[in-house]
């Protein structure tokens, strides 16, 4: 398999799962004119200090590596969160009660990959997306009852699925990152119906598609395409079909690159950073408000800050960050109140 470049996680992610076997993890966009430039912390917002919470994760010594994402609030206040590099044995989602610093293994299995968990607000079981075999993978709420909602070829070709974002009906929306293994723009924006059985493309061409997630009143989709460092935004039509779509905001991260997307009440943006233990916070107006970093010691043994839950009606925020020293979950006020589209995917 010939890549130009390692586009997403770790080189030791993907290493480890070269080894095992499995596909490298993907992402994917396409260019468009007239977006806001970043203009990076110092001119353009505040910087939000994040604690330690706990660590949650070691290093895999059979994958050598740790990967912490997804995190989504169950009805009980805990915290789900999925360990992307888990070998088979070792759990690959955990249950975590934040308050008493206390995790246990909720989920494992000998096949899958998962980037990401979240609760349908149709049957209200949880779904993980399978990036390496392109399933979807469906839980009950204690994590028994395993099913495989979705799999097989989505307009003649296998997804590679990374991040997941609902509708208030249930229908599901996926970035798939296929073709970042080879380095081609061969990413996707994917919509399947509540039921499993149909299958849409939204938007095609990308360069490694990652973050999805609804703006705050369902209008349309903002989703990052991490080798491109670019978020775009997909107006739809009320009826799951695609309106318009332009290039949003692009993100000036240096080596970081655009990872998981996050929306609070009040409509801004929590763009998860790989490469760096960060996350940038925007409008929906592509102004930069903040960037949330974990305290430069810490830095050192961190490499990326995937994702965010916001505490449901509160502000309470966790991130998932990890790296060399492990994987852990960092704690921080958000600058809005969380929402379904800050929990989970």
């Amino acid at each position: 398999m010939h890549m130009r470049r390692l586009p997403i996680r770790t080189f030791a992610a993907l290493t480890a799962l070269a080894a095992l076997g499995l596909p490298a993890l993907a992402g994917c966009g396409t260019q468009a004119a007239g977006a806001p430039r970043d203009p990076g912390t110092t001119a353009g917002g505040r910087t939000v200090r994040a604690h330690q919470v706990m660590r949650l994760t070691e290093v895999h010594e059979q994958t050598g590596t740790t990967l912490l994402e997804g995190p989504v609030f169950t009805e009980d206040g805990e915290l789900l969160v999925v360990d992307v590099t888990a070998p088979a044995g070792e759990p690959k989602v955990l249950r975590v009660n934040v308050r008493k610093k206390t995790s246990q293994p909720v989920h494992t299995d000998a096949r899958g990959t998962y980037t990401s968990a979240q609760f349908s607000p149709y049957d209200g079981r949880i779904y993980l997306t399978d990036f390496s075999h392109g399933d979807i993978v469906s839980l009950a709420p204690d994590g028994g009852d395993p099913r495989t909602f979705f799999s097989g070829e989505v307009d003649g070709a296998r997804m590679n699925p990374d991040d997941l974002a609902f509708d208030r009906e249930g229908n599901l929306y996926l970035s798939d990152s296929r073709g970042m293994s080879e380095g081609e723009a061969k990413g996707r924006v994917v919509r399947i119906d509540r039921t499993g059985k149909e299958a849409t493309v939204l938007a095609h061409g990308l360069t490694s598609p990652n973050g999805i997630s609804f703006d705050a009143d369902y209008r349309g989709l903002w989703f990052s395409e991490l080798t491109q460092n670019r978020v775009s935004y997909l107006l739809l039509d009320g009826k799951g079909r695609v309106a318009s779509r332009h290039t949003a905001i692009r993100v000036d991260g240096g080596i970081a690159q655009t990872d998981s997307i996050a929306v609070d009440a009040d409509g801004n943006l929590y763009q998860g950073l790989h490469g760096r233990p960060a996350m940038a916070v925007y409008d929906k107006y592509g102004r930069r408000l903040a960037t949330v970093e974990v305290p430069d010691r810490a830095a050192r043994g961190l490499e990326s800050a995937t994702n965010v839950a916001i505490t449901p009606g509160g502000t309470k925020a966790y991130m998932t960050v990890s790296g060399p020293s492990g994987g852990y979950l960092y704690g921080f006020d958000a600058l809005g109140e969380g929402i379904r589209q800050s929990n989970g995917g």
